[in-house]
């Protein structure tokens, strides 16, 4: 056998050593120091990244995730996601080396998840196309353009008056049981034709409220095309933090492929409280309403992820409908106003509006869309225009007119109009109605088609008018949807169609009493969804 050469010898020698090395592969452990209220406080893990997933072993052997939120000179604090009762003085934690992560992509549509992406729902594991983390930079401004294709609610209030676009955020406020919810639901299970991709984030709710969400969804044929993600009132501080943010990266997967997504965050207030607990036991100084200082970047890099990408980018985009609660309809509390301003306007509903019977309780006075009509099809841009214009000066002429002076007739004209357009715009939970309806009926109702009509019979007069519009004159809505402009012809004949149809209207009076029958039930169902929405 020849002898070896030098150079093997190297090479061999070179390869075992390497070899070694990865066998060996380092890896860093701390020890607890102190634990309590899900907050731990760790020694020894000098290279700890900031939001790391970290690895806590409890004494009975189970592996339990945690957060580094503090790195300080001597120690980390680190919040810990999930029951921290078992975690001792002396525990071992390990690096996971990544940071807090998610399951993206089609197989997470139609679960219900936490916010690490752990199934919720009993149907198994995820099958995940990858994991990404759950907090990345929002998109710079070189990769965006202006927003201007419009996201159909199927809400005639919110299309007509206060459109949303792609790539927007648009805030959604008012007190508790005014109906926040419902608003959010009809939209997701409006965009059932529209290919938009839909994640509801549910933070701090009661487990019953969000498993009603979930049966709502499901019994629309909705759950197809939307994610849950449920960081309940039952669940951690922690889990309730990094909720939104898991939700957001779920949508940013779609995006980024050049997909139109839709994030719902309910709602924003439970997530500060939660992000407020977390910081006075990490000990971080409290400042206005003992919030942290950084509570408005909290939500701002959340909301600034949502966009519209430049054609370059692929052209998607990533819509967020955030939901702030607020109390007595005080808008202009701290968390309430940071939301406003971070977000392109804001839908209020008004608890008094709910009570009187104005459902949806849309606050037409309070509510802006800073996209405005690049956000509408030229449709209902041209039959919507002075909607707006036209329900304010009837909503100052109706406060006049209560003091029961006489009024001439231009005014009684407006005040007739007004209380027509406001019934109108009346609509029930659960009935998205499609953009070319909607444009036919406010049409008709801008037009004066509605002024002999009873304004208590309004909405059955829009039932009747639509299934009439459906079944004979189908072709003009077709119009309407593909040409998405009234033409002169269209025009023409939605004029000649509704005046053959006033002629033969006939209100059902038996109609009436039915309604006011479903009107209670509708109520009640309102309730159990909207509970702490």
């Amino acid at each position: 056998m020849g002898r070896l050469r030098p150079e093997e010898i190297s090479s061999i020698l070179k390869g075992a050593i390497t070899d070694y090395e990865n066998r060996v592969r380092t890896e860093e452990v701390g020890q607890v120091l102190e634990v309590g209220d899900g907050i731990a406080r760790v020694h020894g893990l000098t290279n700890v990244m900031y939001q790391e997933m970290l690895e806590f072993e409890d004494a009975r052997g189970n592996k339990i995730t945690g957060l580094a939120l503090n790195l300080e000179e001597d120690n980390v604090g680190v919040i810990i996601a999930g029951d921290d009762t078992h975690i001792q003085e002396g525990n071992t934690v390990r690096r996971t080396e990544r940071l807090a992560s998610v399951p993206v992509g089609q197989g997470v549509l139609g679960r219900v998840i936490d916010a690490l992406g752990r199934p919720m729902d009993g149907k198994g594991e995820i099958e995940a196309e990858e994991q990404v983390p759950v907090e990345v930079v929002a998109p710079g401004i070189i990769k965006r353009q202006p927003v201007k294709q419009p996201l159909q609610t199927g809400v005639k209030a919110i299309d007509s008056m206060i459109p949303i676009g792609r790539g927007q955020r648009e805030l959604v406020i008012g007190d508790r049981k005014t109906g926040k919810t419902s608003i959010l639901v009809d939209t997701i299970i409006n965009q059932a034709d529209q290919d938009v991709k839909c994640i509801y984030v549910a933070v701090g709710q009661k487990d019953s409220t969000v498993a009603g969400i979930v049966a709502s969804l499901e019994e629309a044929g909705a759950m197809d095309y939307t994610t849950v993600v449920n960081a309940s009132a039952s669940q951690s501080a922690t889990l309730q933090y990094l909720a939104p943010y898991a939700g957001c990266a779920i949508g940013e997967y779609f995006m980024n492929r050049g997909e139109d997504a839709l994030v719902i965050y309910d709602d924003l207030s439970k997530h500060a409280v939660a992000y407020r607990q977390m910081m006075l036991l990490l000990r971080r100084p409290p400042g206005r309403e003992a919030y942290p200082g950084d509570v408005f970047y909290l939500h701002s890099r959340l909301l600034e992820r949502a966009a519209k990408l430049s054609d370059d980018a692929g052209g998607g985009s990533l819509t967020a409908l955030p939901v702030i609660e607020t109390k007595a309809g005080d808008i202009s509390a701290y968390i309430p106003t940071n939301v406003i301003s971070i977000t392109d306007g804001q839908i209020f509903l008004d608890s008094d509006l709910f009570n009187a019977g104005q459902r949806p309780a849309i606050d037409t006075g309070n509510s802006v869309s800073r996209v405005g009509s690049s956000a509408q099809i030229k449709a209902m841009k041209s039959v919507a225009g002075t909607l707006r214009l036209d329900l304010n000066q009837y909503q100052e002429l109706a406060s006049f007119a209560q003091f029961g002076s006489d009024l001439d007739r231009a005014t009684q004209q407006t005040l007739n109009r007004g209380e027509r357009l406001t019934a109108m715009l009346k609509q029930d939970e659960r009935e998205p109605i499609p953009v070319e309806e909607q444009v036919a009926v406010i049409f008709a109702a801008a037009n004066g088609y509605l002024d002999d009509v009873d304004s208590n019979d309004v909405p059955d007069w829009e039932g009747q008018y639509r299934d009439y519009l459906r079944d004979s004159h189908a072709e003009i809505l077709q119009s309407i949807r593909d040409e998405q402009q009234v033409t002169d012809e269209t025009r023409e004949g939605l004029e000649e169609a509704t005046k053959r149809f006033n002629e033969n209207y006939e209100p059902q009076t038996s109609s009436i009493v039915d309604a006011s029958a479903n009107g209670s039930s509708g109520d009640g169902s309102d309730d159990s969804e909207d509970e702490g929405s």
